[in-house]
């Protein structure tokens, strides 16, 4: 099956195959003639399929009889990042460019003047994030009772970074009677519940099993140590005959410290997260897409969506912490029938998210050697070394520094200041303990070495507990 078997216009198809390609993905198969017919679609796809395409070249079809009006839309496509709605903003603008359709981008980091001004001119489509759309909404820049079209993309993303409130509050503003595209790269049971409050008798499309990699890219395993992390990660850069790759951290900081370490090592490489101004994200992506950057090291804010053509490599410097954040890192490569590679560094403590990980995808990722150097083998979940076990609940740094100036310290600061003074019916006081007690009653370095005679508060009865009751007079 070609795109002209699909029932799109010419001027599309001629789009179409100015940008190179010639057969329909599985998804594009399924949801574009349903899109053509004005129905509701429910997609499930995973990434690096053509999903925006699926719904950018029917609506371009749809879109082209009718004009905007002034802040009314025609339609409306929400996206979880900034950097999602930007690149779905360059497909309407590869596949459209023989329609004269006007569009708006709404993203944070972007001057409210400028995007007021495209609003007040009309726009066929607007392309916004939630947090955005509704600031323009309360400044009363744009009414939403004229979209026909509704698309929700990447609609786990937005669950997953707490969107869904303000994405219900988006479409209660909207007219009933509209067509959804609603769009996920994973369908689970809470997915499917809010894609029933959103579509009416939808057509749904699935073409891969969900939060399932893709099959062209190869996934490797390095088992690591805190201490040589960075050293593998070069060694595996300079032996992989990496082209470029984009090298996933767990957190913003993280992703700042890394990069300047692999550029103080002579290697390309920027860095790019959510808390870095607009103007920077977008200038240091279209580098990184241009080949002018051989090494992207980021936050998972570039896990989901971006299509970069020809990336050879994703690095996985720390293991994801939700299982299906690894298969949308990983699908960053092998994209368009080319093959990718994927390698994980893993150290012991990530053995609980490797678990759910391989749980996820249905195998084993096989284990990779680096020569040269020291590595662990990455164990099961409940089979962490005693040395890498976490420090028990109440065990502070202070205790582990050791020493018997800080012991002794210790134990005079648990020592009552004055001792109180027996009186008469008070019990007999306790003798001190022999030296070969005393160092029992020492605080061990691990609650396992408590000894027997531990002296808890309720050990010393405070003497006023003991003093005679005075008989009470009427």
């Amino acid at each position: 099956m070609g795109f002209q078997d699909l029932g799109l216009g010419p001027e599309v198809l001629k789009a179409v195959s100015d940008a190179g390609y010639t057969q329909p993905t599985p998804i594009q198969e399924q949801a574009v003639p349903y899109v053509l017919m004005g129905r509701d679609v429910l997609g499930t796809a995973q990434t690096g399929t053509g999903k925006t395409a699926s719904f950018t070249l029917p609506m371009i079809d749809i879109l082209a009889a009718g004009k905007a009006k002034a802040r009314m839309p025609r339609s409306l496509i929400l996206e979880p990042t900034r950097e999602l709605a930007d690149q779905v903003s360059k497909n309407f603008e590869t596949y459209g460019k023989y329609h004269k359709l006007s569009m708006a981008l709404l993203i944070g980091g972007v001057s409210f003047g400028d995007q007021e001004r495209k609003l007040d001119r009309g726009v066929d489509v607007l392309i916004a994030t939630p947090g955005r759309l509704l600031d323009h909404f309360e400044r009363g820049k744009v009414m939403l009772s004229g979209v026909k079209i509704l698309v929700i993309d990447e609609a786990d993303r937005m669950m997953d970074m707490g969107f869904i409130p303000d994405v219900e509050r988006i479409v209660g503003l909207l007219p009933p009677i509209r067509q959804t595209l609603f769009f996920s790269a994973t369908m689970s049971p809470d997915m499917r519940r809010l894609a029933d409050k959103f579509l009416s008798n939808p057509r749904e499309v699935a073409v891969a099993p969900p939060a399932s990699p893709a099959a062209l890219v190869q996934q490797f395993l390095v088992s690591v140590t805190r201490d040589n992390k960075r050293d593998v990660l070069r060694q595996l850069i300079r032996s992989e005959n990496v082209k470029n790759a984009l090298i996933f951290c767990n957190r913003k900081r993280d992703v700042d410290i890394l990069a300047k370490s692999l550029l103080k090592h002579g290697l390309d490489a920027a860095a790019l997260h959510g808390d870095m101004a607009q103007s920077s994200r977008m200038e240091t992506l279209a580098r990184f897409k241009a080949g002018e950057l051989a090494l992207l090291v980021c936050s998972d804010v570039a896990a989901r969506g971006l299509d970069i053509q020809g990336l050879s490599h994703v690095f996985n410097f720390d293991v994801p912490m939700h299982a299906e954040d690894y298969v949308h890192r990983i699908g960053r490569t092998g994209r368009a029938g080319l093959t990718g590679r994927s390698l994980t560094l893993a150290t012991r403590e990530d053995s609980k998210y490797l678990s759910a990980i391989v749980k996820l995808i249905g195998k084993d990722i096989p284990p990779m050697a680096v020569d040269g150097l020291v590595v662990e083998t990455v164990e099961t979940a409940d089979a962490a070394a005693p040395s890498e076990r976490p420090r028990q609940h109440g065990q502070s740094k202070r205790r582990s520094r050791g020493g018997k100036g800080g012991r002794q310290q210790s134990e005079q600061r648990r020592e009552p200041q004055h001792a109180p003074q027996p009186i008469a019916s008070a019990p007999a006081e306790v003798p001190p303990p022999p030296p070969s007690e005393k160092k029992r009653r020492e605080r061990p370095r691990h609650r396992d070495d408590l000894g027997p005679n531990v002296v808890g508060l309720g050990d010393h009865m405070p003497a006023f507990l003991t003093r005679p009751v005075r008989p009470f007079k009427e």
